[in-house]
């Protein structure tokens, strides 16, 4: 396949290129920075990557069997109203640009698929309720910055094949909410940020890549899926394990208000969870790779 990616110099997006690359299949990055793209993805590294700046991604997509939309700054950072503007805002922007590229191209040129990201923030936030892809949408800030989102990528045209992937907090070596985690973890000794009654829907960064590839390539992958491992936890058992991995004891909680130096209002992310579940992967058969939280944060630290 050739496909084209937004949002491919982030978190997720690197792991996905490398993915794509390894198992050759045509990579167009679709940035606003070349440079940067340039330096994650090294040509020497990765031969035969197409790098296109914003004037260019019409001919990208032009040329593409499929787009994955994974573009929007990061929301684990401190919140100001600016940054809360952005954080909407470069979501929108360019899944509204991207569809817009999509929609305009003759039948005959046009990607039979888009994946498009969007977050378990939709849900909203609870201690006690269960939440699947049939749920209704929360009332806070992300979940109305996810049904925009989620909004915009529903204006694809019809014929386009459209995955939405609700994402959870995703675990990986060398971001995400993770890399924030560690370092207060170490400090406070390693117990749980909060209450630690609040859930945790988190998965893999290997899952949520694989879930992505096999959403591209599987026609019965479509409409929203959640992208949570099938054991949600709450966050005191989250850090129990973060701790025994990194043995640290978890027994001083970190409190909420250290958190809310490093995030500010972000951190609700962290404070404030929901439980989901993947109903329609599990559905579908997807095989998750780390089930447990314990094996993921283990392979995680290993690394």
């Amino acid at each position: 396949m050739t496909v084209s990616v937004t949002g491919a110099t982030g978190f997720i997006g690197r792991r996905l290129v490398q993915r794509l690359h390894a198992d050759n299949h045509s990579v167009h990055v679709l940035t606003r920075s070349r440079s940067k793209a340039e330096l994650i993805f090294p040509v020497k590294e990765f031969p035969g990557i197409v790098i296109a700046e914003e004037p260019e991604w019409k001919d990208s997509i032009r040329g593409s069997n499929g787009v994955v939309n994974l573009a929007g700054v990061p929301i684990s950072t401190r919140w100001s109203p600016e940054i809360k503007k952005e954080i909407k805002d470069s979501r929108i922007r360019v899944t509204s640009k991207v569809i817009d590229l999509i929609n305009d191209l003759p039948d005959s040129v046009r990607p039979t698929v888009l994946v498009s990201a969007t977050a378990v923030g939709y849900y909203g936030t609870s201690e006690t309720q269960v939440f699947d892809e049939q749920s209704p949408s929360g009332n806070d800030y992300l979940a109305e910055v996810c049904r925009e989102w989620e909004a915009t990528a529903l204006k694809v045209n019809k014929d386009v094949r459209l995955a939405l992937i609700r994402i959870g907090v995703v675990l990986g070596k060398d971001g995400g909410a993770l890399a924030k985690m560690i370092p207060l973890f170490m400090v406070f000794a390693g117990g749980p940020l909060g209450s630690g009654k609040q859930w945790f829907s988190w998965i893999h960064l290997d899952d949520i890549v694989n879930l992505i590839y096999e959403a591209l390539s599987n026609p019965s992958y479509k409409g929203v899926i959640n992208g949570t491992a099938p054991n949600p936890v709450r966050f005191a058992e989250m850090c129990e394990h973060l701790g025994n991995v990194l043995g640290r004891p978890s027994w001083l909680p970190v409190p909420d208000f250290a958190l809310k130096v490093v995030l500010g209002e972000g951190a609700s992310v962290v404070l404030d969870g929901q439980r989901v579940l993947p109903v329609k992967a599990k559905e579908l058969g997807f095989t998750f790779k780390y089930s447990s939280v314990k094996d993921a944060l283990r392979s995680i630290i290993s690394q």
